[in-house]
């Protein structure tokens, strides 16, 4: 995650979710990636303090859905912020770009369209190997616990924005 290298000047992050709720939008399609990146977000918020009971997780169809299910969270006005996850591994067509690309594009959309932080979980990968380096467990590299820290690290910034007198 940006601004975790110890003593390049940024302050790191103090994450505090524990007045957070959360949505966590994972796709159905390459659930043995997808379920790794769950565990991840888990382990995130768990981490940064939000209470499971404050955690909603829900499923779509694949990455090409995640942007209108994260649209429809962000715009409920239930939660404070949105993770998308997702696993995109090239195959021997052009449908990798199609739907990476929409899936990136989307969530960058519905988080300026509605004002609510969705953190992109979604792994765009070339094989595998690449996807399963990226979902790792406890100790390892997970892109879902990077989503998770990012997710709460904007909602508080957002928050902090909003409120300021």
């Amino acid at each position: 995650m940006a601004g975790d290298h110890q003593g390049d000047g940024v302050p790191p992050a103090v994450l505090d979710g524990s007045d957070l709720t959360i949505a966590v939008v994972s796709a159905r399609w390459n659930s043995h990636v997808t379920l790794r990146l769950l565990d991840g977000v888990r382990r995130g918020l768990a981490e940064a303090g939000v209470p499971e009971a404050r955690i909603i997780e829900d499923w779509v169809p694949g990455a090409f859905e995640l942007p209108l299910a994260a649209k429809t969270w962000a715009l409920s006005g239930r939660v404070d912020a949105v993770v998308c996850l997702g696993c995109v591994i090239r195959g021997e067509t052009t449908h990798y770009e199609s739907v990476a690309g929409e899936c990136a594009g989307g969530i960058q959309q519905a988080q300026l369209e509605t004002g609510v932080p969705i953190a992109f979980g979604a792994l765009t990968v070339e094989n595998l190997d690449q996807a399963l380096a990226r979902s790792e467990g406890p100790g390892g590299h997970n892109v879902g616990e990077d989503g998770a820290k990012v997710a709460v690290e904007m909602a508080q910034l957002l928050r902090r924005i909003r409120t300021a007198s």
